[in-house]
């Protein structure tokens, strides 16, 4: 599965474009805000039908314009697949396979599976909790489409068990048979969030460890753990106990929303202790083990985007990632770089074919 042709309409700094893309290694260079990372982040919403950079649709819309268009044309064996997303101000987004819009964006999820490695990911160490969260649903989500649909009606029934903890703590006046009904909700879809979360992570662990003694060798004993507040009780019994703190509080303090990841070297934190090698190390391994986990769930090669890649990585780890490139373990790959010399020299090292992109102010060139 490789993206095409991409074509761009008023989406971010990019008035109109349209791409010739390769089924291999594409390269777009330009200096530092010229654009590079909107192409990336334009195929991430043809994934995931959302950014990866901004957490509002409008924010992608080129200044003063009331729309952005974002459309691909994916080969996968021998059948063409037309991705069009269509942002707009006064009405809700469009996503369309074929022509034919999508009921649920949730529906498309998984469809065209990506892997992004951005200078945005050091959040993974050094944020919090909710930044992991959202990578490790991600990853999930797009190989298991009934996750998705749990983890949805989980924060549609959190959102509503939150806003009534806040009206009867103000009010004073409680309708226990409410919260009967929330609290079922939630073990029933917390439960299968939690016991999936589970599963993936005994499968995840060991892909992870496996790229981490890859990308560095001489890496110490590394360890991801999974921490929830569940423990041995039911979710139920979790919200039923801590009701009074929910409602002193306003809102649901424990729960599988509260799930969090430590990432430790030799038992000490890498947010707190690890050098900046040790966390480079980290989140290229978390990469790779997310790149892994996709493959052998879905039996596809996702798209692998590397954005700003000599800021991410030094010349060890990058010698290492563009090794795995020379064996072909990954399919298709967009690598953004101010310096299109140093990217063209690796792949011609590895006698690689790669197309060349100059971006410029909104304007991409393919060179020769």
């Amino acid at each position: 599965m490789f993206l095409k042709e991409l074509s761009l309409f008023q989406f971010k700094n990019y008035r109109d474009a349209n791409i010739q893309l390769h089924q291999g290694v594409n390269c777009f260079a330009g200096n530092n805000g010229s654009g590079k990372t909107n192409l990336l982040d334009a195929i991430y919403y043809l994934s995931m039908t959302k950014s990866y950079l901004q957490q509002s649709d409008i924010q992608n819309i080129l200044h003063a314009q009331p729309q952005a268009m974002i459309k691909g044309v994916f080969q996968h064996l021998d059948e063409e697949k037309e991705i069009l997303c269509l942002l707009r101000r006064e009405q809700k987004k469009v996503v369309k396979l074929n022509q034919t819009e999508y009921e649920k964006l949730s529906d498309h999820i998984g469809l065209m599976p990506v892997v992004m490695l951005s200078p945005m990911d050091h959040e993974l160490i050094t944020g919090g909790s909710e930044v992991r969260r959202k990578f490790i649903d991600s990853i999930i989500s797009q190989c298991d489409a009934a996750y998705l649909q749990h983890l949805i009606q989980y924060n549609k029934v959190l959102l509503q068990r939150n806003a009534l903890l806040k009206l009867h703590s103000r009010q004073g006046v409680i309708d226990y048979t409410i919260y009967e009904i929330y609290d079922t909700q939630l073990d029933i879809h917390g439960t299968a969030i939690h016991n999936k979360r589970n599963d993936f992570f005994g499968i995840f662990n060991e892909l992870f460890l496996q790229a981490c003694h890859y990308i560095a060798p001489e890496t110490e004993a590394v360890a991801i753990t999974y921490q929830s507040t569940i423990g041995n009780q039911s979710i139920k019994e979790l919200l039923e106990r801590n009701f009074k703190k929910d409602l002193a509080l306003e809102y649901t303090h424990a729960g599988i929303h509260k799930d969090d990841w430590d990432f430790t070297i030799n038992n000490y934190s890498v947010k707190k202790f690890g050098s900046q090698g040790q966390q480079k190390t980290f989140l290229v391994a978390l990469k790779l083990a997310q790149y892994q986990y996709i493959q052998l769930m879905k039996n596809i090669q996702p798209i692998l985007m590397l954005d700003d890649i000599y800021d991410k990585l030094d010349d060890t780890r990058l010698g290492k990632l563009m090794q795995m490139v020379s064996e072909h373990k990954f399919g298709q790959i967009f690598i953004t770089d101010t310096n299109i010399k140093r990217i063209e020299n690796i792949f011609l090292e590895m006698g690689e074919p790669l197309r060349k992109f100059h971006v410029s102010n909104g304007e991409v060139e393919m060179l020769k």
